[in-house]
């Protein structure tokens, strides 16, 4: 049987691929029967999808997919990376405690796993969305700042701005598998790097690369964005303001 996390990132693909249009109702049982699974793992992945904005509550047990532009998908990542440099920088003034470094240390260990293995496939995806999310979270959680941790988490409502919302390569081809892969070990750098200069308490460097970090989200977005469904309106001058990332 599938597990909850692989029917997360196979619905996330769905939707994000038009196969669930915007505006179509999704319901627990005909989603369950399409997938071929029981309806408990659907119910906690369309709640999940949700929360990240993806879709919309409508009666009971239902859900509206909702309809984005690139832009928005755009803007919000770039608002979670400044969100997220300021948590770095304020971690990094306070330091972190032995503890959670070492859980930091461990989500760069299970990214080199993931990334040092022959085939990347969906549940490599679910695996890191996972990971990526804990990273994440342990940074934003150690900043002790309320107010950000509250913006960040309305923040991530919105489709796709999420850590752990990541589209998924598994039904595409191997070029853009393979392209995709690449975003995910230049993360990975970048996550390793992050880690380090918490260690090292440098401030201005955790902020910087955290912000840059974002942008690998950026590139991931783009990777896929002609799989978007031709409903979602894009801005003029969009594939010039991903292309810089």
């Amino acid at each position: 049987m599938a597990r909850g996390e692989d029917i997360i990132v196979t619905l996330r693909e769905l939707i994000a691929s038009g196969a669930f249009a915007p505006g179509q109702r999704l319901a627990e049982i005909p989603v369950a029967a399409r997938l071929g699974v029981s309806r408990t793992p659907v119910r906690r992945a369309l709640a999940l999808l949700a929360g990240e904005g993806l879709l919309a509550p409508a009666g009971a047990r239902g859900y509206l997919v909702r309809a984005f532009t690139f832009k928005d998908i755009l803007d919000s990542i770039e608002v979670r990376g400044a969100l997220e440099g300021m948590a770095a920088r304020l971690v990094a003034e306070a330091g972190l405690s032995d503890a959670v470094l070492c859980r930091l240390d461990a989500c760069v260990g299970e990214g080199e796993d993931i990334l040092r293995a022959p085939v990347h496939d969906a549940q490599a995806d679910s695996r890191w969305s996972r990971m990526n999310a804990r990273f994440h979270s342990m940074i934003v959680d150690g900043c002790g700042n309320r107010a950000l941790a509250e913006a960040l988490a309305r923040n991530d409502k919105l489709p796709f701005a999420a850590a752990g919302a990541l589209p998924g390569a598994d039904s595409v081809d191997s070029d853009l598998r393979e392209r995709h892969r690449d975003v995910l070990r230049q993360a990975q750098f970048q996550h390793r790097s992050i880690v380090d200069a918490l260690r090292e308490r440098k401030s201005a460097r955790a902020e910087a690369l955290m912000r840059e970090h974002a942008l690998q989200a950026h590139r991931n977005i783009m990777l896929f964005r002609d799989m978007i469904p031709s409903l979602i309106d894009e801005p003029k001058g969009l594939r010039a303001v991903g292309s810089a990332a």
